[in-house]
């Protein structure tokens, strides 16, 4: 399986490879922009993906991929006899000379990530059991956890809530958004980044975890005991809006992505939706499946986008054409929309089959693959260019939208956020209403 990410980001939902602005001014900020707060998910994780099967061939050179790893036919240079040498002579004087003693698990991890970070590419990387793992929680969406988006401001490291995801342990608990976390089972949540966290929140279904809240809306302080259950959450929501028009948000592309999409989708033409806007702002991409099973839904039969690796092998990823969407469309995009979010807005834009509304895309125009490796560990390396429909390769240049609009809060300071005070989404509803 492909991996299209902007790079490893932190979500709560996935990392959500959303930014939120000043926590304090975040409700001016439309969902997913900002700078200065991390965000992540009682159950962080980042965006990645599986492994994969093929043969790849180059001249005399071969290389056997599967679920064992890789195995050579012809020995690579890159750890000769002198390189073996000076990683022995760097370790003897690490040995004789570092004041501490050191974790040789993490020296050997920290010379694996070194292999791969000589590369160049800051897509690819190495995972160690534990990273991968982690990794892997974020395809599927779904965790061992209580179902709640947290935020840390950079400044204070003050753990804030918010989102409460329906039907979560955090729902049937009674936290709530804006509340404070002031510490997990102990813990103070200002003395860790929030990765390191929202880990201590997660952890075995049907154990609990103690969270001490502050809850400012009262300034109380609270206590509460919640229960880790198997949580899914959500990458797709939706409304519908004035005009018959209805809207749907992709925060990220995991593997039940589509099939929200489509169950969002039935749901708003039940309600009589004739147009829509699909909003991909802030989605830094996930997984290729996914993205080219709801292209499949919208698109008629062809290429919605293509791969060549660095021997030239191409693979098409296709609609079938056996069902297509036939209402106007407007996609949103913005600088944060990468990778697997500009292989839906550039077949979009390619089949002229909507209009695209916002700001330039990011520019990721190459593929990751994961591959696990027998310790459990794995590597991510970057495999493979793609194109659009139409044969552009986006990478580092994004795609232009139709109609450039930079986002504007059309609400006062103390208004919370609303697609009727977004400045896109409503330029969006004026486009769509005049079709």
């Amino acid at each position: 399986m492909n991996d299209m990410e902007q790079d490893n980001q932190i979500t709560e939902q996935n990392l959500q490879p959303d930014l939120y602005g000043d926590a304090g001014k975040k409700k001016r900020k439309k969902p997913g922009f900002a700078a200065g707060v991390v965000v992540g998910i009682a159950a962080a994780a980042v965006i990645l993906v599986g492994g994969t099967f093929g043969i790849c061939k180059a001249g005399n050179y071969q290389m056997v991929i599967g679920s064992k790893g890789a195995s050579k036919v012809k020995n690579t240079k890159l750890l000769d006899q002198d390189t073996v040498d000076k990683v022995d002579e760097l370790t003897n004087y690490m040995d004789l000379y570092y004041y501490e003693d050191y974790d040789v698990q993490d020296v050997q991890d920290g010379l694996l990530e070194g292999v791969v970070s000589g590369l160049g590419d800051k897509y690819s990387a190495y995972y160690t059991a534990e990273e991968y793992k982690e990794q892997q929680l974020s395809t599927s969406g779904t965790y061992y956890g209580i179902g709640a988006a947290l935020a840390q401001d950079k400044d204070t490291m003050q753990v804030t809530i918010t989102k409460i995801y329906e039907g979560t342990p955090s729902e049937e608990a009674g936290l709530k958004k804006d509340d404070v976390i002031v510490s997990a089972d102990g813990t103070d949540a200002t003395s860790m980044e929030l990765t390191d966290f929202v880990k201590l929140i997660r952890g075995e279904e049907g154990t609990t975890v103690h969270l001490e809240i502050y809850r400012p809306s009262t300034e109380e302080t609270l206590e509460f005991d919640v229960e880790r259950k198997n949580v899914e959450l959500p990458s797709v929501s939706s409304q519908m809006l004035e005009n018959n028009i209805g809207y749907i948000q992709i925060s990220e592309f995991q593997s039940k992505t589509a099939e929200q999409f489509e169950s969002a989708l039935s749901s708003l033409k039940d309600q009589g939706a004739q147009s829509l806007i699909v909003d991909v702002r802030g989605n830094g991409g996930g997984l290729v499946d996914s993205v080219v099973a709801i292209l499949d839904d919208i698109l008629p039969e062809g290429t919605v986008v293509y791969t060549e690796d660095k021997y030239g092998n191409r693979q098409d990823y296709t609609s079938s054409g056996d069902t297509y969407l036939d209402m106007p469309i407007a996609v949103l995009v913005d600088q944060n929309s990468a990778s697997a979010s500009e292989i839906f807005a550039g077949a979009i834009k390619d089949y002229n089959y909507g209009t695209l509304i916002g700001t330039k895309t990011f520019g990721k125009g190459i593929v990751q693959t994961v591959f696990s490796l027998p310790e459990g560990d794995a590597i991510k390396i970057t495999t493979a260019k793609y194109f659009t429909p139409d044969g552009n390769y986006i990478h580092g240049v994004g795609i232009e939208p139709d109609i450039e609009l930079e986002y504007q809060f059309m609400g006062g300071e103390n208004d919370e956020y609303s697609v009727d005070l977004d400045n896109q989404i409503q330029k969006a509803i004026e486009v769509l209403s005049k079709q």
